[in-house]
């Protein structure tokens, strides 16, 4: 390694609880073809990084964290021409690494961050703004005066989903855990609240859709929300799986498809939408579009020292956050 530099980085070198996170020196380097060196002002926490860290989802260890960050570029290796040093940039999905300083990471998936978007806002957007970008133009391109239901509509993909199906003329039944969090689902746009812990999800939504049921539910709680979502959908609705915060989702028989009215279901995931270059591009001007117009506020609501991820990932496991949290280096 050519001259190589020293920075803070967590690192993990088992699975287990928050306290595997450790924090340690690591070399950073220079990037090599198709590579850039990006300096972190803000990393973005999400879900799924408690998902490699408690072994849900599989990586070889030791290894770095994270998804999700914003900074700008130091260096770039030969053929990147997309990006250049100085350019602020943010990027999501790609090797784990992001808890750290710096990093060097594969340039292609790096996106040019607005001048009017913040670090901060562009690290706690892009992972989740991306998502509720392919859920609601691509997975299921919903259309005004329709009415779905979105789980964890208080959590950071939550409040993004509001306000965006709000600006699409869409009416959002968001389900949340809280008297707190549905204020703040309400205040973000969604056009009713269902508080699981004391109401029943599935008939209030019969209620809501006068017995129609709806086109689509977006589900991001898995085991324990599963089943409820097939019985809110309408015959030939999607069930759209896309995450597993309560844990996952049992295996099931397809009958439990047939029984409710020819139902569809689908497991997406970002890579698979953001595979290539062009459909970055696309999905991240879609998104900074909706973020320069006001129609999508990104508001960072929590802030932990880098060194503090533990504590990060204990209240976001805990359920005490909302809306979005940022690293900061």
């Amino acid at each position: 390694m050519e001259n190589p530099m020293l920075v803070k980085a967590i690192r993990i070198a088992a699975t287990g609880g928050p306290e595997v996170l450790e924090y340690v020196d690591v070399e950073v380097g220079e990037p090599g073809p198709g590579e850039a060196r990006v300096r972190h002002h803000a990393i973005g926490l999400n879900y799924i990084d408690t998902y490699y860290r408690t072994g849900l989802y599989k990586m070889a260890l030791p290894s770095g964290l994270g998804q999700e960050g914003a900074g700008v570029v130091e260096a770039v290796g030969e053929g990147v021409t997309h990006v250049a040093p100085g350019d602020r940039v943010a990027y999501a999905g790609g090797p784990a690494g992001a808890y750290s300083e710096a990093r060097v990471m594969p340039a292609n998936m790096l996106v040019r961050l607005p001048d009017a978007i913040s670090f901060e806002q562009g690290a706690a957007m892009m992972l989740q703004g991306l998502t509720v970008q392919y859920l609601f133009r691509q997975t299921y391109r919903l259309e005004p005066g329709q009415t779905i239901l979105f789980h964890a509509a208080a959590g950071g993909v939550g409040l993004i989903a509001c306000q965006w199906a709000k600006a699409l003329g869409v009416n959002l039944i968001g389900t949340v855990g809280s008297e707190e969090k549905a204020e703040l689902a309400r205040a973000h746009g969604a056009a009713h609240v269902i508080n699981y812990n004391t109401e029943d999800v599935v008939q209030r939504v019969l209620e809501i859709t006068d017995g129609a049921r709806v086109p689509v539910v977006y589900d991001s709680v898995g085991k324990d929300t599963f089943i409820r979502s097939l019985d809110c959908l309408q015959p030939r609705g999607l069930m759209v799986s896309f995450g597993n915060a309560s844990g996952a989702v049992p295996p099931f028989a397809l009958s439990e498809l047939a029984s409710r009215g020819s139902l569809y279901i689908t497991r997406p995931t970002l890579f698979a939408y953001a595979g290539t270059r062009p459909e970055l591009e696309a999905m991240a001007a879609d998104l900074f579009e909706m973020v320069e117009s006001g129609k999508v506020r990104i508001e960072v609501k929590q802030r932990f020292p880098l060194r503090e991820a533990a504590e990060a990932h204990r209240a976001l496991e805990g359920r005490r956050t909302t809306g979005s949290t940022v690293l900061l280096p």
